[in-house]
């Protein structure tokens, strides 16, 4: 169930970032054509209506972005000052990392909780997007989307980490779908000769 739901945050992250880039490439790519004095062609482009592409990129980069706060719970990508935490005792360090994520949990819990309220008053009325005119409960509804599943991702976090005592963590150097090189094989007796830096006899440059 847990693998479903991260293959799901996923999905949609990765949907709605190469949707709307490719949404307003082609907006921007119509605003320049249709200015073009090309017969029939012109015409056609200004037939075409795209005045409501950047409101439509602007709703989908906000779901993105509350999704993928919630991704980088999950996976360790949130920048966190942890100099000091690192150097304290086990024991004062288990305690302080717990409590900043069940603080996480409590805030994204509170965000979700009052968003959800204002998302039902705002059903029960008829405000709608300009552009698109789209029920705006709709475009709010990214908020106790994206800071419930946020929530569930500080305790799961946090449960894992009592269990086992680590926590998730981003190596900026590894690519996702690249097995990493063992370190026996980057070693400084095996790096490898190419024409700007050849190795001497006893293999250093």
């Amino acid at each position: 169930m847990l693998k479903l739901l991260d293959n799901l945050e996923e999905w949609l992250i990765a949907l709605l970032m190469g949707g709307a880039t490719l949404l307003i490439f082609v907006a921007v790519i119509h605003r320049y054509a249709a200015g073009l004095p090309i017969p029939v062609v012109q015409d056609w482009l200004l037939a075409l209506n795209l005045s409501w592409a950047q409101e439509a990129c602007i709703y989908m980069f906000v779901w993105m972005a509350k999704f993928g706060a919630a991704y980088g719970v999950r996976t360790g990508v949130h920048v966190g000052v942890d100099v000091l935490i690192n150097h304290l005792p086990d024991r004062a360090r288990r305690q302080c990392i717990l409590f900043g994520l069940g603080a996480g949990a409590l805030f994204t819990g509170v965000v979700a909780a009052f968003g959800a309220s204002f998302v039902w008053q705002l059903a029960h009325t008829d405000q709608t997007s300009p552009d698109m005119e789209l029920p705006m409960w709709i475009v709010y509804l990214a908020i106790p989307c994206g800071s419930g599943l946020m929530c569930f991702r500080f305790l799961q976090v946090a449960w894992n980490f009592l269990r086992t005592g680590e926590l998730p963590h981003h190596d900026p150097t590894q690519v996702a779908g690249v097995e990493k090189i063992p370190d026996d094989i980057l070693s400084p007796g095996a790096a490898a000769e190419d024409n700007l830096h050849p190795l001497a006899p006893g293999g250093k440059p």
